[in-house]
């Protein structure tokens, strides 16, 4: 049985860390200490749900995060430091600290240490997320035992409703663009003028007719979303943004 360890302290434990060529250990008064933090804790590095969901989304939210009180945002993983960094690397995930619990000390004190050999995995984490305040757990979003790895409650959008329920989120913002065009650069440009941080998917000749027909009913680019919504072309944003 999962343990809901809300109101209790966090397992003292030190976390060795590499960092350039140094090892660090790093305890857990240096994490929460007097902080208010965010923790998301998944079965491991590189794995699907992990790397294109639970983290991406947590470190697009960090921002809106700490408008709201908190001071850091962490991710633990049974795995080593090596396997982290590598991670953090490939993630792009400046607004997270992510955490190496390679013994699984940390998980094992937390009551998520879970069985995985069926998956060649050995000991991982059972995926949650929690609000620790200065070491003490507030509050804990387990994810449902249940078969295979359910990921319902431990998002990033869960815990930030929890914390702050009427914050503005950042807006998504898609340019679809084709190499050497001088309207997508302008679209994109003007996006970051008015404070987006846009993705732009630039798009080959052989296929940038029908991925742009199929997803805006338009033949042309830029074509811009703007939180699921379709905007347009250049002239669209502009007036949109106007």
């Amino acid at each position: 049985m999962l343990q809901n360890r809300e109101g209790q302290r966090v397992p003292d434990v030190t976390f060795p860390v590499r960092q350039g060529n140094d090892w660090k250990q790093v305890t857990t008064d240096d994490l929460f200490k007097n902080k208010t933090v965010v923790v998301f804790s998944l079965p491991g590095a590189f794995t699907p749900t992990c790397s294109s969901t639970h983290l991406p989304r947590y470190n697009e939210l960090a921002s809106t995060f700490r408008a709201a009180g908190v001071d850091d945002i962490i991710c633990v993983s049974v795995n080593d430091t090596f396997v982290m960094n590598e991670w953090a690397k490939d993630q792009e995930s400046a607004n997270i600290t992510l955490l190496p619990d390679g013994n699984g000390d940390f998980t094992e004190g937390m009551g998520m240490l879970v069985d995985k050999r069926d998956l060649g995995f050995g000991k991982r984490s059972w995926r949650y997320s929690m609000l620790v305040k200065d070491g003490v757990v507030q509050k804990m979003f387990i994810e449902p035992q249940k078969e295979g790895d359910p990921f319902e409650v431990s998002d990033a959008d869960t815990m930030l409703a929890y914390i702050a329920p009427n914050a503005k989120k950042p807006d998504q913002a898609v340019v679809f663009s084709k190499p050497g065009c001088p309207f997508c650069v302008e679209a994109k440009q003007l996006l970051v003028e008015k404070g987006f941080d846009p993705i732009e998917i630039p798009l080959e000749h052989k296929v940038r007719g029908r991925v742009i027909g199929a997803v805006s009913g338009k033949g042309t680019a830029p074509q811009v979303f703007i939180n699921g919504a379709l905007v347009g072309g250049l002239e669209d944003l502009k007036a949109h943004l106007a």
